[in-house]
């Protein structure tokens, strides 16, 4: 796995701080509820839960919203293709792309004809349609 991938499959550092700060405030929140309810004070200790749970809530969501938005920008690499042709017969190929590969490279000797050599003449990347979803 490149580095390029290990950071896209990551959520912003600051989205996490965030989210662990609010969700800090939110349980601190809760157990002044706690506090507040032994104290007699059931106004304040219902503000508080309140708020406690409307923060954890809260919080959840954009972890679990951040998550899937991740997910969904995951990014797949097209697969690279290299075109060969024998000079002299006319046989062509497809192979993975190598990384020395370029165009008009000459290669190994031709199966068919032993006396020349094959060439690179293309190489291009392997474009998959995506699949259309339809809404009903």
């Amino acid at each position: 796995m490149t580095q390029n991938q290990t950071a896209a499959n990551k959520i912003s550092t600051y989205i996490l701080l965030i989210v662990v700060t609010v969700m800090g405030l939110a349980i601190v929140s809760i157990f002044s509820a706690i506090y507040a309810y032994t104290l007699d004070q059931t106004i304040e200790a219902g503000f508080l839960a309140l708020i406690g749970a409307f923060g954890l809530a809260l919080s959840g969501m954009v972890l679990y919203q951040s998550k899937r938005r991740v997910d969904a920008m995951k990014i797949e690499a097209p697969k690279m293709m290299t075109y060969i042709e024998c000079k002299n017969c006319g046989t062509k190929t497809t192979r993975e792309f190598q990384r020395t590969d370029f165009v008009f490279k000459e290669l190994d000797v031709c199966p068919k004809c032993p006396e020349q050599k094959q060439m690179i003449v293309g190489i291009y990347k392997e474009i998959k349609e995506k699949e259309k979803t339809y809404a009903i």
